[in-house]
């Protein structure tokens, strides 16, 4: 058995390159590949074959990682076209989405200062709607009409809200306590 360490993630699990993805294809890919190239599989080789057994079981799980959820994906698929979303430099967003931000920012601080766990929780389901119907967009951009600029920004706009749900988060823990 031998892995192609430079083929892309969506040729080494046999899928097409595209952001709408068949999670059990990939499960199925997955689970025959790591059968292959696990280490245990070659304990009993030289250390030179021992450590490409890793590299390939690494690389297998990175696929994993990288095709599994659907942010990473739009990532990786940006930057296979030769985009780079530019996602700690590049914050440029549309006026609406800055209003929105500031919006939630401010509904954020109001339910952490109040300790109102249910306005937190609201919030975070609201941000979650979002976060999906950005999600069909980023299908539509990537998949439909190949609009990778388009793309880079909703990426972005995904990144903020997943963010944003992580500090709903905390606030959320940080009542509990």
């Amino acid at each position: 058995m031998s892995i192609d360490l430079k083929q892309d993630f969506f040729a080494l699990f046999g899928l097409p390159r595209r952001f709408e993805l068949d999670e059990a294809a990939l499960a199925r890919a997955y689970h025959d590949l790591q059968g292959e190239v696990h280490p245990d599989r070659y304990a009993h080789l030289p250390d030179a074959d021992k450590r490409r057994a890793m590299q390939w079981a690494t690389r297998v799980n990175e696929g994993l990682q990288t095709l599994k959820k659907p942010l990473n994906r739009a990532i990786y698929l940006l930057q296979l076209a030769g985009i780079d979303p530019a996602l700690e430099t590049n914050t440029a967003m549309s006026s609406e989405f800055l209003m929105e931000q500031m919006q939630w920012r401010e509904e954020l601080e109001e339910a952490r200062s109040a300790g109102d766990a249910d306005e937190l929780q609201h919030l975070h389901e609201r941000l979650r709607q979002q976060g999906r119907d950005m999600l069909a967009e980023l299908r539509c951009a990537l998949d439909e009409r190949h609009d990778l600029h388009a793309a880079a920004e909703i990426v972005r706009r995904l990144m903020f809200i997943d963010k944003l749900q992580d500090q709903i988060d905390d606030a959320l823990e940080a009542l509990e306590d």
